[in-house]
């Protein structure tokens, strides 16, 4: 025969697990969500940057000008197609230059959101690093104006370093 106190307080235990696994599973989405939107928050500027390495591989520089943002109808006011030829084609007086080998990884290496763009880092050759900006607004690309993201705090420095790291694999 059951005893009088012999269910107490099992709903109020079942109540608690209830609470405990809900505030559990809120954190871990909440998580979640955050580490995904920082891993993709510059996807579109990346794919902009991606197109333009691709049209620079395959020697399609009327492609790759577009995606810079300029057309020859319409060229850039500070940089014009044979400014393009002299950087990224064969017309550079640079050996550095001159040429990009087909036998190197030519893609970006590092993603970095400041205020109205994104700063790309393009590997070029083993000795050549550019740094592109693109553009939120206008999805347009040029040379950066500085080489870090100027007046970051350490939180975002310390983030960049740290789980920027997993954005790796998504850039190449």
């Amino acid at each position: 025969m059951a005893g009088y106190l012999d269910q107490y307080g099992a709903g109020e235990e079942r109540r608690n697990r209830i609470l405990k696994w809900s505030i559990i599973g809120t954190v871990a989405a909440v998580v979640l969500a955050s580490l995904t939107w920082y891993l993709l928050k510059n996807h579109h500027q990346e794919g902009v940057v991606k197109n333009f390495v691709t049209a620079v591989k395959a020697g399609d520089y009327d492609a790759a000008y577009k995606a810079w943002g300029c057309t020859l109808q319409h060229p850039c006011p500070g940089y014009s197609m044979g400014s393009l030829m002299e950087d990224w084609g064969g017309a550079s007086k640079d050996p550095a230059k001159s040429s990009i080998p087909d036998s190197v990884v030519f893609g970006i290496t590092d993603s970095e959101s400041c205020n109205n763009g994104v700063l790309l880092t393009v590997q070029v050759t083993p000795a050549r690093v550019e740094k592109l900006w693109v553009d939120k607004s206008s999805d347009s690309i040029s040379y950066a104006p500085y080489p870090i993201c100027p007046g970051k705090n350490p939180f975002a420095i310390m983030m960049h370093r740290t789980i920027g790291r997993l954005r790796k694999p998504l850039l190449q």
